[in-house]
């Protein structure tokens, strides 16, 4: 593991029109010694088109069949290099501004673990993600994490997860979707680990622009957080 380094996973899938623009963002943005390894979830919008003709990246990943968010970041792990993992959504949801400030403080007060919060010091928003709906979904999926992981997060289902190596490598990941999320969460809790939260932007897209994650994926939330807290030793 390089002293320093971070590796920034960016699961892919379906995002012909953003692809090109995160990555040159991460380039421009990301001051930090960097390793981007990006995997595609089996696309068929043209992505994967677009990143065979990509350089600007340190490894690319092609799944042979679409298999999920979770599938994608752990296709990553073998291709790690990083002392710092990061994950970065494809979609510019995300500000790599953000992420660059995160890994930064990490650096700076030494922590393990550091989440980017869209909702931490802020009153109210003014796009899509916050309408009242998801605001109040994402609310109340926190506080049950909360609850069952005696944490005290503002945004547990947050992107921005920012994980030393040796802990990411220990969380030993199993779930192939978006309960990728809470499945890392949970262990976090179970290994004693504190998560620090930093505010960041966030700029939400709707379904129709290409937001993939759907009320279902909180039903499996929930009961991932169950699975790992209760029913499944680590």
């Amino acid at each position: 593991m390089s002293k320093n380094k971070v590796s920034i996973i960016i699961p892919v899938f379906n995002e012909k029109n953003y692809i090109k623009k995160i990555i040159k963002k991460l380039n421009k943005n990301i001051y930090f010694n960097k390793q981007i390894i990006v995997v595609d979830d089996f696309s068929y919008d043209g992505t994967r088109d677009i990143l065979k003709k990509i350089k600007n990246v340190n490894k690319i990943v092609f799944h042979t069949k679409n298999q999920g968010k979770g599938a994608a970041i752990k296709s990553a792990l073998p291709f790690i290099k990083g002392n710092i993992v990061a994950i970065q959504d494809a979609d510019l949801e995300y500000d790599p501004k953000d992420l660059n400030k995160l890994i930064k403080i990490m650096l700076l007060k030494k922590y393990n673990i550091i989440y980017g919060s869209r909702v931490l010091n802020k009153k109210r928003y003014k796009n899509i993600f916050l309408s009242n709906y998801r605001v109040f979904g994402n609310h109340v999926l926190t506080i049950i994490s909360n609850f069952f992981n005696n944490q005290n997060l503002t945004d547990a289902h947050t992107c921005y997860k920012v994980i030393k190596y040796p802990i990411f490598k220990k969380l030993k990941l199993q779930e192939n979707d978006f309960a990728f999320c809470p499945e890392v969460t949970t262990k976090i809790s179970l290994f004693n680990e504190k998560i620090e939260e930093v505010p960041i932007s966030y700029k939400g897209r709707s379904v129709k622009e290409g937001k993939k994650i759907r009320f279902y994926d909180a039903i499996r939330a929930l009961l991932t957080i169950l699975k790992y807290k209760y029913f499944i030793k680590i």
